[in-house]
């Protein structure tokens, strides 16, 4: 199975790791961590720690592309992505270690010039094949529309792609607005609440939320909801994924790793159930991890283990 996923405003992650974030104090850190990163990328870099051989496309600044080719060649990932002057972005990430959750301070990005993007999605037109299973994750770069992606969707699914989409804000309304709708999208709960345009207090305003996506034709709805747990509705089924208690680490890149999870689910065409159970064990396996990486196929099988998931009527 061929997995290809499209960076346009991929990220160098810095995570710096606090006992106690106060804001608007000085903050003395324990450490910090940099990682290649940006969505796109960190679900290459799951699919290639589940034992897969995705190919990455995009954009990297040639100015500090140093962690992305390091990750690439330690991981057996296709570079396919295509170089542009400068830098890219770095997001800065604070880890309250007493309270075990990330603040986010991202950057916009670098607009591309017209050159260079059609070169990054010639790449990725060029890596698909029918039957490929084609990523399209994270924000996307100043000046481009936001009807980007769902252009994208009806192009990939075109050739024979089944597209999954991780992408918030006007590009996922663009997204869901399309004519030609993807085959998956992994919303969280205020993403999906920003497209309707109401508050989703409860499991049955979710599960109506996705059910109505599902009934216009997204074969797969995953809306993740943090501690939570998952919901996964297909045309025939919906269920619950409720995560193992375990230690976390960092959450950043949790939803990437599900996103990832997902689509090796995809790939293999597991049934609902167990697709669920490994999309929500490979992003309970990441939060043990520092950075976009999975402790291996064999300990992301044992928690998937543990996971309950409840089917709902």
């Amino acid at each position: 199975m061929m997995f290809v996923t499209l960076s346009l405003n991929p990220a160098i992650d810095q995570t710096v790791e606090l006992d106690e974030l106060r804001p608007g104090a000085v903050n003395l850190a324990r450490g910090a961590l940099r990682h290649a990163g940006g969505k796109g990328i960190n679900v290459a870099a799951c699919l290639a720690d589940w034992g897969a051989a995705p190919i990455v496309t995009g954009l990297l600044g040639e100015a500090n592309d140093a962690p992305f080719n390091a990750l690439f060649f330690a991981r057996g990932i296709d570079d396919r992505c295509i170089r542009i002057p400068g830098e890219t972005r770095t997001n800065i990430k604070l880890l309250d270690l007493g309270r075990g959750d990330t603040t986010d301070i991202n950057l916009p990005g670098t607009a591309p010039g017209a050159e260079a993007l059609d070169a990054a999605l010639a790449a990725l037109h060029a890596a698909i094949r029918p039957g490929s299973i084609a990523v399209l994750a994270g924000s996307l770069p100043p000046g481009l529309p936001a009807e980007t992606y769902a252009e994208l969707v009806a192009l990939l699914s075109e050739q024979g792609a089944r597209v999954v989409v991780d992408a918030s804000g006007a590009a996922l309304s663009a997204v869901l607005a399309a004519p030609v709708l993807p085959h998956a999208i992994k919303p969280n709960r205020f993403e999906l609440e920003g497209w309707i345009g109401r508050p989703l207090p409860d499991q049955a305003a979710l599960l109506a939320a996705a059910r109505a996506l599902v009934a216009r034709g997204i074969a797969l709805v995953a809306v993740s909801l943090g501690a939570e747990g998952a919901l996964f509705v297909a045309a025939d089924a919906a269920v619950r994924v409720h995560p193992p208690s375990i230690a976390v680490g960092s959450s950043v890149g949790a939803g990437d790793a599900m996103v990832a999870g997902i689509a090796a689910g995809l790939g293999e065409g597991v049934p609902l159930e167990a697709l669920a159970r490994r999309a929500a064990a490979f992003s309970a396996a990441k939060l043990q991890e520092a950075g976009a990486r999975l402790p291996g196929r064999a300990a992301v099988e044992a928690i998937a283990a543990t996971i309950h998931v409840e089917p709902l009527a």
